[in-house]
């Protein structure tokens, strides 16, 4: 079997600048993405929904924060289609781009007060943009990482990628303090939120970072030589063909994501949500929680991923998967105490356990899909799943604890996730130690094992 590596490896310098821009491309996308999700809870139902009462204006802002969620499948459609065509690089700058410019958009956007409806119409188009991005991000990041990434520390590689979600949290959470803390409620509402929106710009310069300075990955490149060889012939649509080829990967890759995703924003912006409002506890000790727990995530995201190119990422993905399950009920019961003490270590403990998952997930689903169809067959399964479980989590929530009156729903909730996620992995054949790119007899057996790689 012809690996990329051989006759023309990487050198270790281009190894390490891809994972280090995988990390900081990932990590301001995310925070791109997430700080209108704090907005959503804090500031948008005042601004753009101010005529709703408290519980309807936030399920509004969480509306339009959920557009982000629907159309990050479609992104993955677009982004992977290109990705599996033209190359991971563009495909990734381009997305970059378009998060960058969608979020500076939003902090320029009037509230309601000066443009009427107009405000969350737009508000719902820039949200819309936002979720294209960050649905061909993520592939792009991905791929960056891993095919980059030496056989035996995929793993490792490619949790950098999935680094840059606590990495943005924390920097998302931090600016939101800053900017609260120089500035009174008053002036918040009216320019201080905007803030966090204009420093995406600095997305674009990471995005012409990698334009200019990086060359399009191993696998990548290899696939392309086959291809100009005719020993492999280019698809006119990758994503058409992973959704033939390959239906049980993505539905199964996007069930392994399903806990992860789901509790990953009822932690970082239900809680915050249920902790301001239901609670009466200060917007400033509940952000001070979420990013405690969200700084101890980059460890043991690097730690659990390292940890599975030894192991193997089925063992861990499923102890992680029960562990999450099974503590959304003490969660819950230590952050009903009001004790932010208590509170952070419930979030912490839960960001451990999705850590255990999250970490290896990005080299699990690299993994599972040839280099044809990667970037298309990975962000389909991640980008699908992101519809059903993070975007509607927050609502759910809210729903949930109005209608039955107790967070012991929303923790059922969670463990019904966390079941579904566990299946997903038992049926997923592990493949960590293989490789990531073959010749032309190597990718038919690689095709012929995806369709095998189940078990019944």
């Amino acid at each position: 079997m012809t690996t990329v590596g051989e006759g023309a490896e990487p050198q270790r310098s281009d190894i390490t600048k891809a994972g280090l821009a995988a990390l900081v491309a990932s990590s301001i996308e995310w925070y791109d993405f997430f700080i209108y999700l704090t907005a959503a809870a804090l500031v948008f139902p005042a601004v753009f929904f101010p005529e709703s009462s408290a519980v309807a204006g936030v399920l509004a802002s969480f509306s339009t924060a959920a557009v982000g969620f629907v159309a990050r499948p479609i992104g993955g459609v677009l982004f992977g289609h290109f990705g599996d065509k033209l190359g991971r690089k563009p495909t990734l700058v381009i997305a970059l781009v378009l998060m960058g410019t969608a979020t500076v958009l939003v902090g320029l956007l009037p509230g309601f007060a000066t443009i009427g409806v107009w405000a969350p119409i737009l508000l719902f188009v820039f949200r819309f943009c936002q979720g294209l991005a960050i649905g061909g991000q993520w592939g792009g990041a991905v791929l960056l990482a891993t095919e980059y990434a030496p056989p035996n520390r995929r793993g490792l590689f490619g949790s950098l990628a999935q680094t840059g979600v606590p990495v943005g949290v924390i920097f998302g959470n931090l600016i939101f303090l800053a900017v609260g803390a120089v500035t009174t409620e008053a002036q918040f509402l009216a320019w201080g939120w905007r803030i966090p929106f204009l420093i995406g710009v600095l997305l674009i310069g990471v995005a012409m970072y990698i334009q200019l300075r990086l060359e399009e990955t191993p696998a990548f490149r290899h696939l392309e030589e086959e291809q100009q060889e005719g020993n492999e012939t280019q698809q006119r649509s990758p994503v058409l063909e992973v959704i033939k080829e390959h239906p049980k990967q993505i539905l199964l890759a996007g069930g392994a994501f399903f806990v992860i995703n789901g509790s990953f924003y009822i932690l970082i912006s239900g809680i915050l949500d249920y902790g301001t409002r239901s609670l009466g506890l200060s917007s400033d000790a509940m952000l001070t929680a979420v990013l405690i727990s969200s700084a101890i995530q980059i460890p043991a995201l690097l730690g659990f991923a390292a940890l599975t190119d030894r192991v193997g990422r089925r063992p861990v993905y499923l102890i992680g998967a029960v562990l999450l399950g099974l503590w959304a009920f003490p969660m819950f019961w230590l952050v009903n105490t009001r004790d932010i003490v208590l509170i952070t270590l419930a979030l912490s403990f839960g960001q451990i356990f999705l850590s255990m998952m999250y970490g290896p997930q990005a080299a699990l689903f690299a993994e599972m899909f040839s280099a044809r169809v990667r970037y298309s067959g990975a962000s389909l399964g991640y980008q699908g799943a992101a519809v059903f479980a993070g975007g509607l989590a927050p609502i759910i929530m809210v729903w949930l604890l109005e209608t039955t009156g107790t967070s012991l729903s929303v923790s059922f909730y969670i463990l019904a996730m966390a079941a579904i996620t566990f299946i997903s992995v038992y049926l997923i054949t592990d493949t960590y130690e293989d490789e990531m790119s073959q010749d032309v007899a190597g990718e038919s057996e690689a095709i012929a094992r995806e369709r095998d790689a189940t078990t019944s």
